[in-house]
């Protein structure tokens, strides 16, 4: 069989990964140099611990899986076991990672809740105040900025892949046929639109006006490195608040009694943090969903977080390195891991995992090679 993938982010880069693994003979094909989108300007998380019961944490676990896999045989990967925690304060936040360690799927997601002596136990630069926290085994990192590029190194020494960067797909001019802006055709049995948040143009002429999808922007930072170690993943309690795995009374009742700061209220905020192979920190993240999108990014956010980490780490940061935004596609229907499409013969549109891209991409890939008999 032949497949041709459009998009080398990480949805695509796994596609591909799936039908080389398969046997197939793939043809990737990618607008830019290399992918410049939220595939590298993420956390890099491998995040079960939020993940809504059902389909989606079926996935997150199954991706966790895979992750492990791939990450044992291509270890520039940086994939790493590191879990997460999650400090909390307060009464109000204790009974939300309460009810989480005491939920029907906790032992699957390795979820426990800690005394803070434990969680210094597991990660001694939480050196803050706090009153307990959740931590997660399950959860895992990767280094996103090269995540693809290491996965596409391995690619290349398999006979029957080819990767075309610096080409943009125009046009579908038959079944499994597109026709990229160098005027050439790329014919195969099947075609995957991987594009992320490119939602425009082609992508807009084959699924249509009513796509159910949208674009979300982000606001993110890394430091230089912190000098010691960081050995699990951390969020704040306000992430309770954005991940569907945390619904319950007790949120209901965080919701009603503890606010968010003005800031972190504004700008859709959450903690999530990640030590990267250079001993930085990745530090976020904001949610923007209202067209148009800023084209700057603003400061108020990087003083909440750097607060917010400063107090669990209880010491300064590092120098912040850089900032940056980026922008990812979500499913309107946010129940949904991810849209994939039929939109012409031999013509498939996987788009719209959201900010469960990163995590759940090689099931996501999976479950597509398996419906279309790769």
């Amino acid at each position: 069989m032949k497949v041709t993938v459009v998009g080398a982010g990480v949805v695509g880069t796994m596609h591909a990964w799936q039908a080389v693994e398969r046997g197939h003979e793939v043809v990737q094909i990618e607008r830019e140099a290399e992918a410049r989108g939220a595939s590298l300007r993420n956390f890099g998380q491998i995040w079960v611990s939020g993940r809504a019961g059902g389909e989606e944490l079926e996935t997150a676990l199954r991706a966790r899986e895979l992750w492990e896999e791939i990450g044992g045989r291509v270890p520039a990967l940086g994939f790493r076991a590191n879990g997460s925690l999650t400090p909390v304060r307060g009464a109000l936040e204790l009974a939300v990672a309460e009810a989480a360690a005491a939920a029907p799927d906790a032992a699957v997601r390795g979820r426990k809740l800690l005394t803070p002596g434990e969680a210094r136990a597991l990660n001694p630069a939480l050196r803050g105040d706090f009153d307990a926290a959740l931590f997660c085994e399950r959860d895992a990192a990767v280094e996103p900025r090269t995540a693809q590029l290491a996965l596409r190194a391995e690619l290349l020494k398999r006979p029957g892949y080819t990767f075309l960067p610096g080409r943009e797909v125009r046009e579908v001019v038959g079944a499994g046929a597109v026709r990229d802006d160098h005027g050439d055709v790329h014919t195969a049995d099947v075609v995957v639109l991987a594009t992320g948040a490119w939602l425009g143009g082609l992508v807009r002429e084959l699924a249509g006006p009513g796509l159910p999808v949208r674009r979300v922007r982000l606001q993110m930072m890394q430091t230089d490195p912190l000098g010691e170690p960081l050995p699990t993943s951390v969020a704040d309690a306000d992430s309770f608040r954005y991940y569907p795995a945390y619904a319950s009374p007790a949120l209901d009742a965080l919701n009603a009694g503890q606010s968010q700061t003005e800031t972190a209220a504004a700008h859709r905020m959450q903690l999530l943090m990640v030590q990267r192979a250079d001993g930085g920190l990745t530090i976020g993240d904001t949610h923007e969903y209202e067209h148009p999108f800023a084209f700057d990014t603003v400061e108020d956010p990087y003083e909440h977080l750097t607060a917010v980490v400063e107090s669990l780490l209880g010491r300064p940061l590092p120098k912040i390195r850089r900032r940056w935004a980026g922008v990812y596609a979500q499913c309107t229907d946010t129940s949904r891991v991810v849209h994939r499409q039929q939109v012409r013969e031999g013509v498939w549109l996987v788009t719209g995992p959201g900010g469960r891209g990163m995590t759940c991409s090689p099931a996501i890939a999976e479950r597509t090679a398996n419906e279309l008999g790769w």
